[in-house]
């Protein structure tokens, strides 16, 4: 026994020229393959018939078809120009005219993280790539990678460098329906490969790491760019161009080929890519899914035309695009997402999906800051607050003095009409009360993922000082809905195979378990209750604007417009439907000074929610829900009614304030006023103005009145009996004292 194990060692030790050591390892690899299944490389030529994935809506209608295979047309490599081969080498593997088919430091590195991290990856060579995605299957194990090791040295010995590179980039998935460069050249820029610009070889060389990512027909087109920019660097890096050309390249326009969209492209691209994340892309194109999704195609497709239409009508008022989300509040399901007016528009990079993108709200961020206020009990619907010219001082900044969008001031205004006209000065100031820092976290857990760091922010957050993604809106906004609570929102509800084997289902009769209690049911009410108040929303909107839904009297909705007229929203909800739309331009310019809140993106928004309640009441959405619409009085909030102009209790044998006009108010419990607010001071007046004096007069200028005052939270002092005009405020942020309501 020890004489053969010499005699094998000798062997060993002579024997190196590379045609042996190929043999000993054809021999070691077709014994696991008689032993442990690893396919022959003549599979490499002979792949298998793949299915194609189906999309459907909720009801069975077919969405998008998901397939590969039938665009699979060979090319031999002395057809390719040198540039293809060598973006493709430079940043897939740039030492692959080097190695045998393996990188020794993506082997050890592969190993470190199996041992340490008991995770299977590594960096894979163009031979290992083309082994595992021609011959194996995409999962993570030991096993497959032990086979993924012998078969591409059995590959590299069997064919040669160039072969080997030609039968990569005729079977490496480029994204979409392309298999090889040839139908990735005719899918993306409609000609041959031969036929590729640098420009363009070197977009399509960056694909195949993460076809669906960098597809730029993929939901998010710009990542495409970026990774032709880490192509292009990487042929710097290996010498194949020069830095000044490489730049050039990358700024050449390039012209993509005209393909048919889906229907809701947006929708289908985005729900893509969730599959290619639980699947992989190779079974998502080939592997036959079938996939129900939540999405209504009736009510996708009227939404689309709505959009497109009414954004061309304010062509004048220089708006560009829009967008739209509706989802069912309690479910969590998504019933509608149209990323932009046109998929194909170019002058608004249509393909952008503006749903899952950051944009500042304007003021329909304010009800979530008005709701903080009122779970914490610092405020309530009928607190009062003084809406006069009015400055914040923050230690280390210049004053900050907000204005109203109608530049007016309207001296007391109780929170409901301060909420329902969206007067700005109110909202500052009860964002003071509240405090940034637990704004922003209150906002988070609302669901508005984009607040992060609240040392970003300032007072003007909630005025849209902080950019937000209206598919968080839509979340925040059915926290309201749905009596406080938080649904993530689900686009898919049951995933099979070709075959009818169902691999994944949701019940959504289950849907609602999964939610997260965020609000007490109390402040959800009264937040919809003000949005759903027609006469709290009058002077600043009137009787008869858009935010007024025919037919359906119970919805609750606010409006948002930057200050620089960039952003336009209207986000309205009621128990069964939740209705957000975006409009502006994708460039961030400024639209027209006619776009206000009862312009834009409101007309958009009413027909669209009209059209999901209308369908709603006849049953499509419901899912065990109890059927009512209007925002129903909870147990923890009662009734009281209290004074018309400070929201204090209706005073009683009060000499200084006799009597004063009542209305009607709900209060979460425990929170109805007991005092009337108003105190008789002496107040210093100017004798010309006769402005309240703050500061800087000599006595001569002045003289002393009293008056019947109120100070609002922030410590704002006002007049009661004195011109709005007389008065104004400086106030210190933070503020030191904060009281209740």
């Amino acid at each position: 026994m020890r004489s053969l194990l010499q005699k094998i060692k000798g062997y060993l030790s002579i024997e190196r020229n590379r045609k042996r050591v190929i043999f000993f390892t054809i021999l070691i690899s077709f014994s696991l393959w008689l032993f442990w299944g690893i396919p022959l490389p003549t599979k490499l030529s002979s792949a298998d018939i793949p299915v194609s994935t189906k999309l459907f809506d909720r009801n069975g209608k077919l969405i998008y078809e998901i397939y590969a295979g039938t665009r699979r047309s060979p090319v031999e490599l002395n057809s390719l120009p040198d540039y293809i081969k060598n973006s493709t080498i430079a940043i897939e593997d740039k030492d692959f005219y080097k190695h045998y088919g393996f990188s020794f430091t993506g082997i050890a590195r592969a190993a470190w993280k199996i041992v340490t991290r008991g995770k299977i990856e590594g960096g894979s060579t163009l031979t290992q790539q083309l082994v595992k995605n021609s011959l194996l299957t995409p999962e993570r194990t030991v096993r497959r990678k032990a086979r993924e090791f012998f078969l591409t040295i059995l590959v590299e010995g069997i064919y040669s460098k160039d072969k080997i590179l030609e039968m990569y980039l005729n079977q490496i998935p480029y994204g979409s329906t392309a298999y090889g460069i040839e139908s990735a050249s005719e899918l993306y820029f409609g000609k041959a490969a031969k036929d590729l610009s640098l420009a363009e070889a070197t977009l399509i060389a960056g694909l195949p790491q993460s076809p669906t990512r960098y597809s730029p027909f993929g939901a998010h087109p710009e990542l495409a760019k970026v990774r032709q920019k880490e192509v292009l660097n990487q042929m710097v890096k290996n010498g194949y161009l020069k830095k000044e050309d490489a730049d050039k390249v990358f700024g050449e326009e390039l012209k993509y080929a005209k393909v048919k969209a889906p229907s809701a492209p947006h929708f289908a691209l985005w729900v893509k890519d969730q599959l290619v994340e639980r699947y992989g892309e190779k079974r998502v194109e080939q592997g036959g899914l079938r996939v129900t999704t939540t999405l209504d195609l009736e009510l996708q497709n009227f939404t689309e035309v709505i959009v497109a239409s009414e954004v061309g009508k304010l062509k004048k008022q220089k708006v560009g695009n829009g967008a739209a989300l509706v989802t069912h509040p309690s479910t969590g399901e998504i019933l509608t997402m149209v990323g932009s007016k046109d998929y194909f528009s170019e002058d608004e990079d249509g393909k952008v999906n503006v749903v899952l993108a950051e944009r500042q709200p304007g003021s329909s961020i304010k009800p979530i800051n008005y709701a903080y206020g009122l779970t914490n009990k610092k405020i309530t619907a009928a607190t009062t607050f003084a809406d006069v010219p009015t400055c914040f001082s923050v230690a280390g900044q210049s004053l900050y003095c907000p204005k109203n969008y109608d530049g007016t001031y309207h001296g007391l205004v109780q929170a409901r009409f301060a909420l329902g006209n969206s007067y700005n000065i109110p909202a500052v100031k009860i964002l003071a009360v509240n405090g940034v820092k637990e704004f922003v976290d209150f906002a988070r857990n609302m669901g508005l993922t984009t607040f992060t760091d609240p040392d970003r922010y300032g007072l003007s957050l909630t005025l849209g000082g902080g950019e937000v993604k209206p598919y968080d809106m839509a979340i925040a906004f059915g926290v309201f809905a749905n009596d406080g609570v938080k649904q993530p929102l689900i686009a898919i509800t049951k995933i099979e195979d070709w075959k009818g084997k169902i691999l994944e289902e949701v019940n959504i009769k289950d849907a609602k378990l999964t939610g997260e209690k965020v609000l007490d049911v109390g402040t959800a009410f009264l937040i919809s209750h003000i949005l759903h108040d027609n006469n709290a929303r009058q002077e600043a909107f009137g009787t008869t604007s858009f935010l007024n839904v025919k037919g359906h009297p119970e919805v609750s909705v606010k409006t948002g417009t930057t200050n620089d007229r960039r952003d336009n929203w209207t986000v309205g909800f009621t128990k069964q439907i939740t209705a957000v739309v975006w409009v502006g331009n994708n460039d961030n310019t400024p639209m027209g000074g006619a776009v206000s809140g009862v312009s834009g993106a409101s007309p958009i928004w009413n027909k669209i929610i009209k059209f999901a309640l209308d369908k709603s009441e006849k049953g499509e959405y419901d899912s065990d829900d109890d059927g009512h619409s209007w925002p129903l009085q909870p147990e923890d909030v009662v009734g009281a009614t209290i004074c018309a102009d400070t929201g204090g209790a209706i005073p009683s044998g009060d000499p200084n304030n006799p009597g004063c006009p009542g209305r009607f108010e709900y209060f979460l419990e425990g929170t109805v006023p007991a005092t009337s607010n108003i105190i008789s001071q002496d107040l210093t007046i100017f004798n010309d103005t006769s402005q309240i004096a703050l500061k800087d007069y000599l006595p001569e200028q002045v003289h002393v009145e009293n008056k019947p005052t109120y100070t609002d939270p922030t410590g704002g002092l006002y007049c009661l009996s004195c011109p709005i005009s007389s008065q104004s405020a400086v106030i210190k942020y933070p503020l030191s004292n904060r009281v209740g309501p």
